[in-house]
């Protein structure tokens, strides 16, 4: 047993050094220098030191730290690219920001038009601006994520038409600002959007969820945040139309909370202030009836201007807190392994 003893430490030594964390720093003048640490890598884009370090080992994390100013990138975090923390190393996500400005017409199609493209699961952003900078010219997305278990914190998401795709796995935002005008929180995610700003910078609706099954456990939760609206008031209205159907969130200059990209959509607002624009009846068919029995859109205990229970599509629905509950994030994110996106998110800065 004596004999084998070193063999274990070894192993053990091994495991430990593997879960180690990675630090980096991004920043074009090369000028930055970790305080107290000489040896710490310096890249001049974020994708350079994306593709010099995809992976820190089992258990371990690759943070990379960006100086602050304006970054013309197109980013792909690939699905090798496990456990990576963006970070933005300004006094605010303003001061740090990724933009390209593609548009679906110019790409070949919306999801060619990212600026940032997520894949690799556990990622993490903090203190970011992600912009799409194509401006009202159609789809034009700032960031496509499909990471499970992933978080954004302090952050920025500016475009208009489609800024999020928040299409796969389990997603964590908390205190970001998400800005756009048509279906600008959109795909299939599990996704809770906790003590967020949601502005409409144009009428439309705000989210263009796809789930595509009842059985699928994926919605999108908007908890404890605010819509808000900035739309240009000396613009001229879109075309008017009737409560529940198409063009409603159009009419007047008004938003909407959603409609269904595909027919079982799921949309729950808990505990947040709406505007004085929205479209009393809320949410949207999409011009499918059909789509009424099979998308689930829900409030509970609605704030503002906005909130108007009795005026709503009538096949949609009102929670009690109880009711509630099971999409509060302990619940609505955890899946089989327990994930608790909350105490994750309290580790960033």
């Amino acid at each position: 047993m004596l004999s084998r003893l070193p063999v274990a430490l070894l192993a053990l030594a091994a495991v430990t050094a593997c879960a180690q964390d990675v630090h980096v720093r991004v920043d074009p003048s090369a000028r930055l220098v970790s305080p107290g640490n000489e040896n710490v890598t310096v890249f001049p884009t974020i994708q350079n030191a994306l593709d010099h370090h995809p992976f820190a080992g089992p258990g371990g994390r690759v943070y990379i730290e960006i100086a602050p100013g304006i970054y013309h990138e197109r980013i792909i975090v690939t699905q090798n690219h496990e456990n990576i923390t963006l970070v933005g190393m300004g006094k605010s996500p303003e001061d740090t920001v990724i933009t390209n400005s593609l548009n679906a017409k110019q790409a070949g199609g919306t999801f060619f038009t990212e600026t940032v493209e997520v894949n690799g699961a556990g990622f993490e952003a903090d203190n970011l601006t992600f912009e799409n900078a194509a401006g009202n010219t159609g789809q034009a997305v700032a960031v496509a994520d499909r990471s499970d278990r992933s978080i954004f914190k302090h952050c920025r998401f500016l475009g208009h038409q489609d800024t999020l795709f928040a299409d796969y796995g389990r997603q964590y935002y908390v205190d970001d600002y998400i800005e756009g005008g048509v279906d600008y929180i959109f795909g299939n995610a599990a996704a809770v959007f906790d003590d967020d700003t949601l502005n409409s910078n144009g009428p439309g609706f705000v989210t263009a969820q796809s789930r595509t099954a009842a059985d699928q456990a994926t919605g999108y939760v908007i908890l404890n945040s605010r819509v808000t609206s900035t739309i240009d008031e000396s613009a001229p209205p879109m075309s008017a139309g009737t409560p529940g159907t198409k063009s409603a969130a159009s009419a007047h200059r008004m938003i909407g909370l959603g409609r269904p990209w595909r027919p079982y959509a799921r949309v729950v607002y808990i505990h947040t202030e709406l505007p004085a624009n929205l479209n009393p009846a809320g949410w949207n068919n999409w011009g499918r009836v059909s789509n009424e029995s099979t998308a689930y859109y829900a409030e509970s205990n609605s704030t503002g201007p906005g909130a108007n229970p009795s005026a709503r599509v009538k096949w949609s629905h009102q929670l009690s807190a109880a009711e509630a509950k099971q999409f509060l994030p302990e619940n609505f994110l955890a899946g089989s392994d327990h994930w608790n996106s909350e105490a994750e998110a309290k580790k960033l800065p």
